[in-house]
This record gives structure tokens, C-alpha cells and sequence, in this order.
């Protein structure tokens, strides 16, 4: 049984000039490849979506992959994208699909019997998506109606530790439908995730105390603890140049009262 969650890997020493990585190392492979294979999300706003004006996937989560595909290639465009649902994320890395899951990823001490995480870059709480008007403020309004969130997420347990009648399906978008259909009274996700999902469309909002806080990170293989550290380099890097703190300002500063902070490293050697 899991007792605690292990802190990830430090960064070994100034990270490598981009082009240049170190003979042999998990980056290098990368390097020759000549693209960064990421595992992402399409239909979470602001964090993950795909722009439909542009085509382009565009978000908070995709400027960190961005980041990590620049301090390898110096080009932030060397990206092979792969959408994955929630419960496939572990699986396309078991798999070898992907070199790196940036999908907000919540590290628990589960998933870290298949998963190395980087250190957390933002801390978010579970809270509820409802439609205006509904009368529903907290998760007690819900007593004896169906609420939703998404298939292999940390949500579905903690709402069933609230003795609510529980719909997981493959993504939090098909969640949003069924609430506008009737089906299902209220949504329930990460903070961010249903900011964004409000401002796609004002008939909602989120509601509700905190019903959970967790902090999510970059998922990667266990066997790789090199592109681990490397990782949380080029996220140290981001934290100190403002970069990180910008992207949140950037796509959260208008939908949430809080925006997150960049979360602080630590480290486990």
C-alpha cells in the first residue's frame, strides 16, 4: 500500500546549451529523433485545447512542453503532440507513445508505481461546475443527483467519499455536454481546468469549497531518470525567469480570483 508521495529529482548542474546534449543521454535520443513526442490534452481551455481559429494546441500545460522542446532544440516547435484521455496518460508512457505527459498529471502515490514525476509546477483544488441558476453552492447541494468528472482521475474518489452517485467518462468536455443535456447536475475537475471551461461558456460557473488540493507535474518513465532531471531544470529555469508565472497570468488572470503560483521545488536527493 502507498504511504507518501516522493518528491521528484534535482536538477544535476546548469542545464546543457539546447543542440548539445550529453552523448548517451535520454535527450540526446530525442535530439536525433528530431522532435519531442508529448502527451497533452485537446479540450481542457487554457490549459490544453486546440485553437479552432488556428489549429494549434495552445494552453499552460502546452507552453511547458514548448519549453522543454526549446532547451533541447532551441526551436519550441520540435513537438510531435499525441492527445491522450486522463486514464491513458500512465499507459502511453508504460508503452513508450511519449517521451513526456504534460496533461495536468496529479502526482499520488499510486501513480508513482509507474510514473517519475518532475517536481509539481502548479498546485490546483477540486471544486464543482455548475449552471447558473442551479442552486447548487456546494457539493452537499448534491445529495441524490449525479455529478461528473473524468474516467482514471483522483475526482471520481474523492467524490465518492461524499456518497454522490458518480458518471466518469473519458474527458471533462464530454462531461460539459451531459451537464448541458440534464443528465448529470454538476461537473467536477481541477480548479483551472473548469475556469476555463466557464469562460468557453457563461451559462456556468464554478462553485463550492475546496473539496481536494493536489499538485500536478510532468509525467515521465521510471527508467529515465536523466530527462527527469532535466525536466525540473528547465523548470527551475521558467520559475526563476518569470516565464512560468507569466503563462498563468497569461491564460488565468481573467478566469480565476486566485492564479496560480508557480509551485517550489523539492527534491528528494
Amino acid at each position: 500500500a502507498c504511504t507518501e508521495i516522493r518528491e521528484s529529482l534535482r536538477p544535476q548542474g546548469a542545464l546543457p546549451e539546447p543542440g548539445a546534449m550529453p552523448p548517451g543521454s535520454t535527450m540526446a535520443r530525442i535530439a536525433e529523433r528530431g522532435r519531442l513526442i508529448a502527451g497533452v490534452d485537446q479540450g481542457k481551455y487554457a490549459t490544453g485545447y486546440r485553437n479552432p481559429l488556428t489549429g494549434d494546441l495552445e494552453g499552460s500545460d502546452i507552453d511547458i512542453v514548448r519549453s522543454i522542446a526549446a532547451a533541447i532544440f532551441g526551436d519550441p516547435e520540435r513537438v510531435q503532440y499525441v492527445v491522450l484521455n486522463i486514464a491513458d496518460r500512465a499507459t502511453a508512457l508504460e508503452r513508450d507513445q511519449v517521451d513526456v505527459v504534460v496533461n495536468t498529471f496529479t502526482v499520488t502515490c499510486a501513480r508513482q508505481r509507474q510514473v517519475e514525476f518532475s517536481a509539481p509546477y502548479m498546485a490546483v483544488t477540486q471544486r464543482l461546475l455548475v449552471q447558473r441558476g442551479s442552486g447548487i453552492r456546494e457539493v452537499e447541494d448534491l445529495a441524490g443527483r449525479r455529478v461528473c468528472t473524468s474516467l482514471g482521475s483522483t475526482t471520481e474518489g474523492v467524490l465518492r467519499d461524499h456518497g454522490l452517485d458518480v458518471l466518469s467518462l473519458p474527458g471533462i468536455p464530454d462531461c460539459v455536454l451531459e451537464m448541458q443535456r440534464g443528465r448529470v447536475a454538476a461537473v467536477s475537475s481541477d480548479d483551472v481546468i473548469l475556469a476555463g471551461l466557464a469562460a468557453q461558456d457563461p451559462n456556468t460557473e464554478v462553485v463550492g469549497r475546496a473539496l481536494d488540493s493536489a499538485r500536478i507535474a510532468v509525467g515521465i518513465r521510471p527508467d529515465e531518470p536523466d530527462l527527469v532531471r532535466f525536466v525540473n531544470g528547465v523548470l527551475e529555469a521558467a520559475r526563476d525567469d518569470g516565464s512560468l508565472a507569466g503563462s498563468y497570468r497569461r491564460w488565468f488572470a481573467e478566469r480565476l480570483d486566485d492564479v496560480p503560483e508557480p509551485s517550489p521545488p523539492v527534491y528528494r536527493d
